[in-house]
This record gives C-alpha cells, structure tokens and sequence, in this order.
C-alpha cells in the first residue's frame, strides 16, 4: 500500500511538471501575438534542471539500480515515464516491480550513467565521451527502447571518422555490430589506406581485424607499404602476440604483386620464409595479368570520367582511344558515344590493363554492327588502362565518354551471358537509339518504337510494308542477347496476317527466329526463341487477309511481360499486369543510363 501511495504521489508530481514543460500548442493571430506572449510563461528549462537535479540523488529515491557493482539511486517514476523498457519492468509483473534494487547486467556502469543521465535530462555531450563508448551506449540504446536516440548517435559516429580513429571505430562497430558504421569504417580506410597505416591507431587492431581490412581488393595501397605497416604492428605488439597472429597478418600482404627489389626487403625482414618469396616470383612471372589480386579503389556509381577523379583520355592512339585512370580502379560499365550519326556503323573491342603491356579482351563486338552510344557491362575487374580499338568504321570516328564505372544502381537491369548484355527492359526503343532503317511509317509518329500503340486507328499508327517486296527493318545501337519479342498487328476489322522474323548481327548473314508463314496470327504476338545475339530485326509479311500490305504498330524486345503469361496485352490495354508496370520502370530507368 505504501508503494502505491509513493508511485501516485511521484505520478502526481511528474504530472504537474510536464504539464507546465509542455503547455497545450496553439497559433495565435497577428493581432493578439503580442498579448498572448505576455500571457505564457515557459519554465521548460527550470523543470528539465529541477528533474534533472534528482539524477543519482538519494532525495525521493524509491530504487537502486546496480550496475557493475556500483549502486545508482534512481525513481521509478522517472524511469518509467521516460524508458519503455523500465515500464513494465518496474510497474508491471515482473519480480523486479517489487524489489527496491534492481540488477542491470548488460552493460558498464560509464556507459549506463550516461544513458542514466539522459534519462533525467534529455541530454549528452558527445564530445566529451569517447568512441567506444558512444558505440556502447548506441548499442544499449536499442535494448533500452529509445528509438530516436540511435540515428543521433549514428550520424555522429559517422561524421567522426578520421585518419586517427577509423581502426578503433571498426574494431568497436564490429563488436558491437553495427553494420553500417563497420562499412563506413571500412571504406573510409580504403580510400586513405596509407595514411591509416602509419597512424598509431592502425597498433590497436587484433590480427583478425588486420586481416579481414587488408584482404579487401578495394584497400588502395602498395604492397610494400602494407607490408611495412604490418611488421611495424608486429614489432610494437610482439610481448603478446602468438605465432599464429603473426601468420595471420603476414599472409594477408600480396607478396606477387612486389617488384624483385621490394621481395628483397621482405626477405632481409627475415619475417617471410624463402619458399613463399620464391612461390611469389613464379606466380607474378606465370600466371596470366588478370589471375594476380590487384588491389584498387572502389567507388560504387562515381562516373571516373569526371576529371576530378582522375581520367586521362587519349584518342587515335594507333587507330584507339586509352583511357587512363589515375589510380587502380574496380569498374563493370563503361558508356561512350562512337559518332553521331544515324547511319553510321562501326565495330570494336575494348581491352583493358594494368600496366599497360598485357591486356585482357573484356568486350567483343568486333564482328557486330553498332552504332551511336554504346552500354557496355562486364563483370568487375580492377584496371588502370582501358582502350577501345574500333575493327570496322563506315566513317572517321569520334568518341565521347559518358561513363566509367562501377555502376551497382542499374546492375539489376541486365545479365551478361557470353560477354553480351542480356537486357530486362525493351532495346527496340528510341530511347534506346534503335532505328527503322527499311519500312514505312504512315505518320509522324514512330509508334513501332516507343509509340502510344493504343492510339493507333484504321487510318494511321503503323509501320507497313508491300506484301510480296520490302520488309520491316529495326536496327538496335548495339549487340543484344535476346530470346523473346512482342509485337503488336495492326487489327482493325479483325485483320489476320502470317509473317517471319529473321535476326542478324551484321545486316548480311540472316537467321530465321520466328516462321509464322504457315499459321493465321492476329493482334498481339508473344514470340519465344532460342538466345541469340542480335542487332538488327527483320519482320517479313508474307500475307493478309485484307489488303496488299503488312502492317506491324509496335515492337519491343526482349518481352515485357512474363512469357509463361497468357495476357499479351500491355497494361495500358487491359491496366492489370503488374508485370508490366515494373519492367515499364526498368526501360524507363535503363533509358537514362
């Protein structure tokens, strides 16, 4: 009964508090602002110092709280009305809504004085704690309920990370793993791998944390100088170190990526065995360049193009364009305008390197006819040269770089199969910079390509072309791997038509993909075919069942709607395929790449 009585006592008391530290809001007129102000009295900061005064005071203490030995007074109305986790702890049925001392066994008692006092105040001076503890008190903040107290400490430990603390942060940010600072932490070591090394925080890492950060492809640093940081980090911890943390560490330098002179060093260091030297000088002198694990900066969906992070580019170099990139880099995209001009074809390859005498062959369209801007995807690869060697031009060309990348935003949109991009979102688009190079369009209006096809009439909204002469022609910018189309017949007064499609990659040699010759088709077609690479599109009419011409309103491929679906029909016709509202996004976003 006396408990009660002190809780309602206490509730009355922080009752009355709050009712003058947050007075009932309303918006005055401008004419009566100024008697209004006259009118209120705001002692907010009076009550949080009057409550905040009872912090750790005995005064009105009703229960201890013991943390790490150390006996903290505190009121449990206070606690309650601030913390959910204390609500029902010390209101609720727990034992501990009966006890006058209570264990808290989940964290120190620096870290819970602090959060204590933030209880009582609304307060904390992060400048004054230090790291790791600001890392402990983001990690009992969770446990304790105070959801808007976490983003605050996040932002700030972000925004802290520098040369002198970024080890420390993530040996902290591991243990306590919060992920997003372990990465930031990370990467922030990457791009300044050399000045982290020489700092005294680098000292502070255990020889796991060593070798999970110098295992990273993206740590931007020469061999040498990891090594020397890390027999710097042995000497300073060798009173405790074991064989096996020296092992760990040591392995974890890249001992094939050293010059003759620099594995010389390492091995008057007497820290390498002479088998390792010697395995590391026959695997840089056997294995092919692109086997070796270089190391190179990584800066997901930053266009390298920009001057400011270093691209040098050099044209008609020996009939190619060099790029060269300031520093190593990790890149999967490259986009670049070959000419201008609609016409125009040319063919090419790209070859990238590291130090510019071996090259790997990364893309291969040296035997396909492209055109305009070119989307080229591979998977990563770490380089400092690339060049671009065109094979085949119908003109003199120039070159314009929109893009160098590792580009992670649209990675979702294609596949690579064979070196080739497999597309998700339709390529046979203006958007895209595909083109009608033979048939006749009856408007304006490139409804075959991009195209409002559901405005399309009797009189116009189609491309056509003289049944028994000509055909339909699309060419796309560049080589495709594609095993589905969709295609829209013209199909007023129920017209039927038979057709085939043929595909070629160099508008000479045709293969055949979809042979409706002998079959009556009508409106939309879904056509399936094995996967092939293809640039240009050929649809050949072959009869109607009204009429001297074929006539097709819309093409895209690949198919934008699921091709085990029996709905043909875009969403803009039938508005209930959430298929293709989401591929319509992804052609829209690939559209801007």
């Amino acid at each position: 009964m006396v408990h009660h009585k002190s809780y309602l006592f206490y509730r009355k008391i922080l009752l009355f508090f709050l009712a003058f530290y947050y007075p009932i809001e309303c918006t005055p007129s401008s004419s009566t602002a100024e008697q209004h102000s006259k009118e209120q009295i705001d002692h907010g900061p009076f009550l949080v110092n009057d409550i905040g005064s009872l912090y750790l005071d005995e005064r009105y203490s009703d229960v201890v709280l013991i943390v790490d030995k150390e006996r903290l007074h505190a009121h449990r109305v206070v606690l309650a009305s601030r913390c959910e986790y204390f609500r029902p702890l010390l209101y609720g049925n727990y034992i501990e809504s009966h006890k006058s001392e209570v264990n808290i066994s989940f964290a120190s008692a620096t870290s819970f004085k602090i959060l204590l006092k933030y209880i009582y105040t609304g307060r904390m001076n992060l400048s004054v704690l230090k790291n790791e503890v600001i890392l402990e008190i983001f990690n009992i903040s969770d446990y304790f309920c105070f959801p808007n107290l976490k983003p605050l400490l996040s932002k700030y430990l972000l925004s802290k990370i520098n040369v002198h603390s970024a080890c420390s942060m993530f040996s902290v940010a591991s243990l306590y793993k919060h992920e997003e600072l372990e990465v930031e932490a990370q990467n922030f070591i990457d791009k300044n791998a050399m000045s982290v090394l020489q700092s005294r925080d680098f000292l502070t890492l255990s020889s796991d944390e060593i070798q999970q950060i110098l295992n990273r492809d993206s740590l931007l640093a020469n061999e040498m100088d990891i090594f020397r940081a890390v027999c710097w980090w042995i000497r300073e911890n060798q009173g405790g170190l074991g064989y096996d943390a020296k092992i760990k560490v040591l392995s974890a330098v890249r001992y094939p990526l050293m010059s003759d002179e620099e594995l010389m060093e390492v091995e008057k260091s007497q820290l390498v065995s002479s088998d390792t030297i010697l395995d590391a000088k026959n695997l840089r002198n056997m294995w092919p360049p692109d086997k070796l694990q270089f190391r190179g900066q990584l800066r997901p969906n930053v266009s390298l193009t920009y001057d400011c992070h270093g691209v040098t580019v050099i044209q008609n170099i020996q009939g190619c364009d060099m790029i060269k990139l300031r520093r190593p880099s990790t890149i999967n995209y490259i986009k670049v305008m070959i000419w201008d001009g609609v016409s125009r074809i040319f063919s090419f390859y790209v070859e990238v390197s590291m130090n510019e005498q071996d090259w790997v062959r990364i893309v291969d369209h040296s035997h396909f006819f492209c055109r305009k801007i070119q989307y080229l995807w591979f998977h990563p690869r770490i380089v400092s040269y690339i060049r671009i060697r065109r094979t085949h031009s119908t003109v003199k060309m120039t070159s314009k770089y929109f893009e160098v990348s590792f580009n992670t935003k649209r990675r979702h949109l294609v596949e690579i199969e064979n070196g080739l991009v497999v597309p998700k979102y339709n390529v046979a688009s203006l958007t895209m910079y595909a083109v009608l190079t033979t048939g006749v369009n009856n408007s304006s209006t490139h409804f075959l390509l991009d195209g409002d096809y559901n405005m399309y009439d009797r009189h116009h909204g189609y491309t056509y072309h003289a049944l028994g002469s000509g055909c339909i022609v699309v060419q796309l910018d560049q080589p495709y791997m594609l095993s589905s189309m969709r295609m829209l017949l013209w199909d007023y007064d129920e017209q039927h038509y038979m057709y085939t499609i043929e595909a070629s990659v160099n508008n000479i040699v045709w293969e055949m993909v979809v042979d409706k010759s002998k079959e009556l088709t009508q409106s939309w077609q879904l056509l399936q075919f094995d996967p092939r690479p293809i640039v240009f599109i050929r649809i050949t009419g072959v009869y109607s069942s009204d009429g001297n011409d074929f006539r097709c309103v819309y093409l895209e491929a690949p198919a934008q709607v699921p091709l085990d679906s029996n709905v043909i029909e875009d969403d803009r016709v039938k508005n209930n395929n959430e298929t293709d509202i989401t591929m319509a996004g992804a052609s829209k976003e690939a559209s801007v790449v």
